[in-house]
């Protein structure tokens, strides 16, 4: 995994609230065990009417926004435990997700993919959704190592959580076996030790 310090980056709205993982990825489309090709199918029905075409309704179709930031309503991720719904969110080309509310399991298979889930109050949520109405190319500026989260329309911030092993990873690009192989040297030292 990449790197992640600070992102700034125009944003895609999507205010919809209890958007679960088979809005997110149909179960349909689960048959496969490698991530590749996951993004394509984001949003699959949203996005493509039932004769495969793109519904321009639809944020994701539409060319005024575009961004490595989703915005969603509350309760984004709910349902089945998928990792499939991680995937596609990552595969499509997202970095972060900003709801004021993400279900447990998504926010963690988020969060081992690489895409960091950010909790804001549901006020910092609806002054997105506001900012970007009214100007499609606003920005948000997530600053991880400080835990903040800037709306660059209206000079507002919040702070939000992250679970330290897990920014950790993220800062430093791990996954959980890169964690591990970087602290091989203190795990044998241990091992020595444990076994005098």
């Amino acid at each position: 995994m990449e790197k992640f310090k600070t992102l700034t980056s125009s944003i895609i709205p999507l205010p919809i609230e209890n958007v679960d993982t088979d809005q997110i990825i149909p179960a349909r489309f689960l048959k496969a065990t490698s991530k590749d090709g996951f993004g394509d199918n984001l949003f699959r029905d949203w996005r493509f009417d039932s004769n495969n075409q793109p519904v321009k309704e639809f944020v994701l179709n539409n060319p005024a926004y575009k961004g490595t930031i989703l915005v969603a309503g509350k309760n984004f991720g709910s349902g089945s435990s998928r990792e499939h719904a991680a995937w596609a969110v990552a595969g499509y080309g997202f970095n972060i997700v900003v709801s004021s509310f993400f279900a447990d399991i998504f926010k963690n298979n988020a969060l081992n993919n690489g895409v960091l889930p950010v909790v804001v109050s549901d006020q910092f949520l609806a002054g997105i959704f506001a900012a970007a109405k009214t100007n499609n190319h606003m920005t948000l500026t997530v600053n991880l190592e400080e835990q903040r989260i800037t709306n660059n329309e209206t000079g507002l911030s919040e702070q939000f959580d992250i679970n330290p092993y897990k920014k950790s990873c993220l800062l430093n690009g791990f996954d959980d076996i890169d964690f591990l192989l970087s602290n091989k040297e203190k795990i044998e030292h241990w091992e020595q030790a444990a076994s005098k």
